[in-house]
């Protein structure tokens, strides 16, 4: 009786220990599968563009600035110009990374910041306030991104002409540059959206 007794107790025992065993063991494949999934993550993260590759190495050449050619005609949708000053304009960007994507840039063909007068500077950033308050009227956005690539090794795409990039961001909108078999889905076309900025600018334009 006491042997079945000794028996039955070392059964439990053997029992409990290789269920311990197991949740050890689960609970190291369940850090090492976190782990892996959090490598899996960030490779996720990275955006490869061989496209770009061409700017970078400046292979893609154009006879003349697109920004300058906008800035010397009236405004209209050829241009995609959708407000002048004096010294700035806002244009739509032709190939938006979200609706009402636009680029604020001076109207002089200068590529460096410091190159701007003082009332060129402060112009810029007066236009570029007015570009944010558009979109948050217009597109009510949960944040934006608002960027200067400056200059060529910082991935401008026209490193002659400083253009900054606003754009509207929402929750669950994918990463910055979000690209899926090189095409990205925008929810209305480039004349929708320039007609939404174009009446909003006549109404607050003096």
């Amino acid at each position: 009786m006491k042997n079945k007794k000794r028996i039955k107790k070392k059964s439990q025992s053997l029992i409990v220990d290789k269920s311990l065993k197991q949740k050890k063991s689960a609970k190291k494949n369940g850090d090492q599968n976190k782990t892996k999934s959090l490598a899996l993550g960030l490779v996720k993260r990275v955006l490869f563009r061989p496209d770009r590759y061409q700017y970078v190495r400046q292979k893609i050449k154009t006879d003349s600035c697109v920004f300058c050619f906008a800035s010397k005609e009236k405004i209209k949708f050829e241009t995609l110009c959708i407000y002048k000053t004096e010294y700035s304009l806002v244009l739509l960007n032709k190939f938006p990374y979200n609706s009402g994507h636009l680029l604020v840039l001076p109207r002089s063909h200068k590529g460096h910041l410091l190159s701007l007068s003082e009332i060129e500077f402060q112009d810029l950033h007066l236009t570029l306030k007015k570009a944010v308050q558009a979109i948050e009227k217009l597109y009510q956005p949960a944040a934006l991104n608002i960027g200067l690539n400056h200059g060529k090794a910082a991935g401008a795409g026209l490193p002659d002409h400083l253009h900054y990039h606003v754009i509207p961001r929402w929750e669950g909108d994918l990463n910055f540059f979000p690209l899926i078999a090189e095409t990205k889905a925008v929810v209305e076309t480039l004349e929708q959206t320039y007609q939404k900025f174009s009446e909003y600018f006549l109404e607050i334009s003096p």
